[in-house]
């Protein structure tokens, strides 16, 4: 099956683009939570962050930066939430960052699931050293 992000990128796709550079193009998704969302993607197709490659995170992350702030700017927002899902709810296998412009009120409720807390402290802490025991050092594998 085709990307359909690959497809906007190319120009084979109509898209509302608002930027793009040798790095990432950006354009409005086409299912807003609010008028002005945005969706930032890399040229290249990768799809998830930990698919991006490293030299290629922080100039990705340079224009998402650069677009949240135009994004609240252009819309005349008080904030913005910026968010991307990996694998788990990724409608398109494309990595992509979504900026979307908040107001006071807006009726959008901080994330989008349940939060839960941990029973104890013991519980956080051996979660805590499970992530902690899979952070490998650069170019170590894994």
């Amino acid at each position: 099956m085709a990307c359909v992000f690959c497809s906007i990128i190319s120009g084979e796709s109509a898209a509302h683009r608002v930027f793009e550079d040798e790095a990432v193009v950006a354009f409005l998704d086409t299912r807003p939570l609010f008028p002005g969302h945005v969706l930032a993607v890399p040229r290249d197709h990768v799809e998830t962050l930990t698919d991006l490659p490293e030299p290629e995170v922080g100039p990705f992350f340079v224009r998402v930066r650069l677009l949240t702030a135009a994004v609240e700017r252009g819309m005349g927002a008080d904030g913005s939430f910026v968010a991307a899902n990996n694998r788990i709810s990724q409608s398109v296998p494309h990595f992509h960052m979504h900026i979307v412009p908040r107001r006071r009120k807006d009726g959008l409720r901080g994330f989008f699931w349940p939060r839960t807390r941990y029973a104890d402290e013991a519980e956080a802490a051996r979660v805590a050293a499970r992530v902690r025991e899979a952070v490998t050092p650069r170019g170590a594998g894994g």
